[in-house]
């Protein structure tokens, strides 16, 4: 069986609103609280993949990135304009307004409250 990863931790100051904004702009589906006391607020990422958010005192942003197809990358973007979400396409700047990804056609990034940095990358 070759290796896949199942699901990662998401902290957050407030996981269940961390977890709708991050569903909301993305698209996913937000599942049922999950884990032992319903700790977890978990995102369907893909048929392998759930981002577990989670409560956390003081919230580290991490650096998740994803790629998508052109289709579903004009989506996210008119979703992030659409709430009013900063985005660029720089780490640094995640705020520029571009998406001329210095790794790819087009990408960008945007910040969640806790810190989490989402990037988002297409090939055309």
């Amino acid at each position: 069986m070759p290796v896949t990863l199942n699901h990662t931790i998401v902290p957050a100051a407030d996981h269940r609103a961390a977890a709708r904004f991050f569903a909301s702009v993305m698209g996913l589906e937000e599942l049922p609280p999950a884990g032992r006391h319903g700790h977890f607020a978990p995102v369907r990422v893909n048929d392998q993949l759930t981002l577990d958010f989670m409560a956390v005192p003081e919230p580290e942003g991490h650096h998740l990135a994803f790629d998508v197809d052109p289709d579903t990358f004009d989506a996210i973007l008119a979703r992030i304009r659409a709430a009013g979400v900063p985005y660029g396409s720089e780490p640094a700047h995640p705020d520029n307004g571009r998406t001329d990804h210095p790794l790819c056609p087009r990408g960008l990034f945007f910040k969640d409250d806790a810190g989490n940095l989402y990037e988002v990358m297409s090939p055309a």
